[in-house]
């Protein structure tokens, strides 16, 4: 099946860490030139570009984390057809999931159009800084397309255990945009507008890329009858894809009550929050890849009703969170000034980073195994847990920042992660082992009724 990979034979390590590093790597990309546009824009432009571009951040979680949610509950259920070796569902349901995305990207892009200004007020962006981050805002959204279309793509090849196509993509695509936003803000002097141009520019090309090996792939070539109404189609696809999307739009909403306390304390805060919420966003990516990893080896395996093979992966990915954390845990513990002064120009802004990173390095292991659990119960499909476990964190990211940011200052915003990390990850433990246990036991009696059905009619 061309590039596929069927998750539910062979040996889970194997199969596992196959799957996982193109996809690491990948995502490590994504984040390099991430990072790249971080410190392009801080030691080009200076803090305060810095902080208007930051400042954005999570606002860009609320509408393209929703669009995301959205491509990762689709691919679930595409992941679960290709495991139960149904492709006449799974093509049904790619077609649907193309139909959705396209409505839901034109509501989205006209939502944060809108929306875009009044948002940035209400989060109490600095008024030096909230021209650049409607200029920079308005580009990234424009092109929300480009973004869709290339998360969705991507899912669905990771959904078919294909995760070397949006590697190759995101190669080319890295050097792209390194290259441009250089280009656009050194050479042409576009400022903070040349960083989100770079940026959309290189999502079409990664997108393109993956759209291309989809359309190249036999078994999922569509028909028109794959795109004849199915109302229970459309219901199924949004029941699963929703409560995901939600998730992590509540997620955003609880870190950009935090963005307003940062920017009450000043633009050198935002700047110096900036930098740390991407030295997160960086070091949690092992952990969110194996997350996903467990998600599409899930997926298939419940599809094929391998509970065994299930509890197997868990273990793997679970393990892969815990060298993560060795590692880039100690990194923020031990080198805090040294990661800041990488993206920050200003001794006050890194200072206050330097306070943050240790905090959050102690404890990051429990958002890396956040990331696994979750995904297991995604790919389970169950997305109600993970979206009340977002409804949690949310609450216990507020509550913290409003009690503590008094106390503790600057400080506060990442106990404000940790109380949030711990919370969720206790919500989706259990609900992993109760509906992994319940699931198992329910196949077990159905098999043992059918084998009893067949003895009396023997």
């Amino acid at each position: 099946m061309n590039s596929t990979s069927d998750l539910t034979q062979g040996r889970p390590f194997k199969l596992i860490m196959r799957f996982f590093f193109p996809l690491l790597l990948t995502n490590s990309l994504q984040q390099l030139y991430s990072f790249a546009d971080t410190a392009i824009v801080g030691k080009g432009l200076g803090d305060d570009s810095l902080a208007a571009v930051g400042n954005m951040s999570s606002l860009c979680f609320l509408i393209i984390g929703f669009s995301m949610g959205l491509s990762n509950g689709f691919s679930i259920l595409i992941a679960q057809s290709f495991g139960e070796k149904n492709m006449d569902k799974l093509r049904r349901t790619l077609a649907h999931s193309i139909e959705l995305a396209a409505v839901i990207t034109v509501l989205l892009t006209l939502f944060s159009a809108v929306f875009l200004r009044p948002i940035l007020i209400l989060m109490r962006t600095d008024p030096s800084i909230i021209d650049e981050s409607l200029q920079y805002g308005y580009i990234l959204f424009g092109g929300l397309a480009a973004t869709i279309m290339y998360n969705m793509c991507a899912g669905i090849l990771r959904s078919l255990g294909d995760s070397k196509t949006p590697l190759k993509a995101i190669i080319v695509s890295s050097v792209m945009n390194i290259t441009l936003n250089s280009v656009f803000i050194f050479i042409f002097h576009w400022g903070v507008r040349g960083a989100a141009l770079a940026t959309i520019l290189s999502q079409i090309f990664s997108g393109a890329v993956c759209f291309d090996k989809l359309r190249k792939t036999d078994f999922l070539a569509l028909s028109n009858s794959d795109f004849s109404h199915d109302a229970k189609m459309y219901s199924v696809l949004l029941g699963n894809g929703i409560p995901m999307a939600l998730m992590n739009s509540i997620t955003a909403v609880g870190c950009m009550a935090v963005q307003y306390f940062v920017n009450g304390l000043g633009v050198a805060f935002t700047s110096a929050y900036s930098a740390c919420s991407r030295y997160l966003n960086m070091f949690m990516q092992p952990a969110a890849t194996a997350g996903a990893a467990m998600s599409s080896y899930t997926s298939q395996n419940y599809g094929a009703k391998r509970f065994d093979r299930i509890w197997d992966g868990m273990k793997v990915c679970l393990g892969i969170a815990g060298a993560a954390y060795l590692v880039f845990g100690s990194v923020m513990v031990f080198f805090p000034e040294w990661l800041a002064s990488l993206i920050l120009s200003g001794e006050k802004q890194i200072s206050y980073a330097a306070e943050f990173l240790p905090v959050c390095g102690v404890m990051i292991l429990s958002v890396d195994m956040l990331f696994v659990i979750r995904n297991g119960v995604q790919g389970m499909g169950f997305p109600f847990v993970p979206m009340l476990s977002g409804i949690a964190e949310m609450v216990l990211r507020i509550g913290a920042i409003v009690l503590l940011i008094d106390s503790m200052g600057f400080k506060a915003t990442a106990a404000a992660e940790i109380f949030a990390w711990v919370g969720a990850l206790l919500i989706n433990s259990a609900a992993f082992i109760v509906i992994f246990a319940r699931e198992k036991a329910k196949y077990s009696d159905k098999q043992k009724c059918i084998a009893n059905l067949a003895h009396s009619a023997r």
